[in-house]
């Protein structure tokens, strides 16, 4: 309720009237006037310094040491464990291919032939959709007359290419062959990654593997041009996990094993294609569109 402000007269009080001095009558004693007040304060200063005794006396009972103990356990027991390099490993290990491209300009049992195979590009692939289709760089398999491809479980297969994007460096291959279990990976969107996630990238670095490393996204939206200027990329995911050549065409995931992007390059100053320290990754959204999907 709003309070009114007191509102006082300014005028001043009229003079009394001079009247006659009334005749002089004994009064009787005055009443004492809340008197019981008197009284009831000390009261309630005893009551409530008997109650400010009790709980002094008596406090509320707490939680023991043990109870304490407990309760921090059961929340650490229900609180789940934050998901490790090694489980991401091993949910995406059974999708993860190795691929390998050969010239093979010559005949069945030529010379040329021979020599085309000595000539091998190597590389990696991820399969994305069961039927056997698998995501890796264009310039793992450019100018590639054979394509093999190396599934998890040991199985083999021929490859076609069936899809490509030059302007991210991504190629569509489909195995003609497939494992009994094939597993496509999960492809996560890249909108909530932020600088700093971690992120494992898997792969076959100079055809050893499969090999895991792991680091942190270093930034986004980066652009990259080839060591011999040949060719720009924009929109890439930046990463300080380890890779080599080989690892490209590879899956860069989360530590949920989800992939947000596919290995493409990387970064040395130097005339040496070894890594110093920073890669890049086409995202999943461009990879998923090279082959008309949307994972989202």
């Amino acid at each position: 309720m709003r309070r009114r402000t007191v509102v006082y007269s300014g005028s001043r009080a009229a003079q009394p009237r001079q009247a006659p001095k009334p005749v002089q009558v004994a009064k009787a004693a005055p009443r004492p006037r809340f008197g019981w007040r008197k009284a009831l304060v000390p009261s309630l200063v005893a009551v409530i310094a008997l109650l400010v005794g009790a709980l002094w006396i008596s406090p509320p009972r707490g939680l023991s040491q043990a109870q304490v103990e407990a309760l921090v356990h059961r929340a650490i027991d229900e609180t789940p464990p934050k998901p490790s390099a090694t489980e991401a490993f091993e949910k995406i290990l059974p999708s993860v291919v190795a691929v390998r491209a050969m010239a093979d300009d010559g005949e069945e049992g030529t010379q040329g032939m021979a020599e085309g195979k000595a000539d091998v590009q190597r590389g990696t692939g991820v399969v994305i959709v069961e039927s056997g289709i698998i995501l890796t760089n264009l310039h793992v398999v450019s100018g590639a007359r054979r394509i093999h491809v190396t599934f998890s479980d040991g199985h083999e297969s021929e490859a076609q290419l069936i899809g490509q994007r030059p302007e991210h460096d991504l190629a569509v291959l489909q195995a003609k062959t497939l494992p009994d279990d094939i597993m496509p990976a999960t492809m996560r969107s890249t909108a909530g990654l932020r600088p700093g996630d971690e992120v494992l990238a898997v792969g076959f670095p100079f055809g050893i593997g499969p090999s895991a490393s792991a680091g942190v996204v270093s930034g986004l939206k980066r652009d990259y041009v080839s060591p011999d200027g040949k060719q720009s990329l924009s929109n890439l995911i930046q990463f300080d996990a380890a890779v080599n050549p080989g690892n490209s065409g590879g899956p860069l995931v989360t530590l949920d094993g989800e992939v947000v992007g596919i290995v493409t390059g990387l970064l040395n100053p130097t005339e040496h294609r070894v890594f110093i320290g920073i890669g890049f990754a086409v995202p999943i959204e461009n990879a998923a569109s090279a082959i008309g999907l949307s994972p989202f």
